[in-house]
């Protein structure tokens, strides 16, 4: 395949699913076939029961540069409903995820990053939420997981105003959760992704499930810890003061 035309990319390694936002043309924008493609390709990836964390991210030196404009002109190319059924697929994919963010993140890109359960960027990173630079309602979805990262104050400073803000104020207001020295992002993903590969999966599932609001699912996950054998593996593990070897998957 070219790898200059708009597409994403994916590999699956040492139990990270890596996903790369590839439109070298315009700083990775995606365009309509790439957001219908997006939760297609999620679902495929949540089946691989080898995947225990997801890494998304752009080629080269920008994360995205947001939806591809161009589409917007065609009408039926691009709709509110095709951006947030592909921000929506990866917020519910079942294992960590966790966005790696160079240079602009910005519009659409936003909108994914901010569905990632996790954010790093390196220093120098941009980012900003522009429908206000192009009459477009953001959706009520979007913008209520936008306001829970970061507040209502800063999450309407984005919205009104489209500015582009830094690394320093989106770690400080929690927009990202690390920011990294450009050469070190890398190499400090790959880390932690290490670390969450590592952990148990049952926590982590239950942890999004409550982190989502759904906490009518409560009596469900303590039948899973009931059946599951990571409980005890974990305690033997921490008494043995050797790795634990969970085995619960999604």
């Amino acid at each position: 395949m070219d790898r200059t035309e708009p597409q994403l990319e994916h590999t699956v390694a040492d139990g990270v699913a890596t996903v790369v936002i590839s439109n070298p043309a315009k700083r990775n924008a995606m365009t309509a076939p790439m957001w219908r493609e997006l939760p297609v390709l999620l679902e495929r990836l949540a089946a691989d029961v080898s995947v225990r964390v997801l890494v998304l991210t752009g080629a080269g030196d920008t994360f995205c540069a947001g939806a591809d404009i161009s589409s917007l002109q065609e009408p039926g190319k691009l709709t509110s409903e095709l951006t947030v059924a592909a921000e929506e697929a990866l917020a519910a994919f079942p294992r960590p995820t966790l966005a790696a963010v160079r240079g602009f993140c910005v519009g659409g890109g936003s909108q994914l990053a901010a569905a990632c359960d996790l954010r790093f960027a390196e220093e120098g990173a941009r980012f900003g939420i522009t429908p206000a630079k192009l009459g477009i309602v953001y959706s009520s979805s979007s913008t209520r997981r936008l306001v829970g990262l970061v507040g209502p104050a800063t999450a309407k400073y984005l919205l009104f105003s489209g500015e582009l803000i830094g690394t320093e104020r989106a770690l400080r207001t929690g927009l990202v959760d690390e920011v990294l020295p450009p050469a070190e992002l890398a190499g400090r993903v790959a880390e932690f992704c290490r670390v969450l590969a590592s952990r148990s999966q049952l926590t982590q599932a239950a942890a999004k499930d409550f982190a989502a609001g759904r906490t009518d699912r409560d009596a469900y996950w303590a039948a899973q810890a009931r059946t599951s054998e990571d409980t005890a593996e974990g305690v033997g593990a921490f008494l043995e003061r050797r790795t634990p070897r969970f085995t619960w998957t999604t």
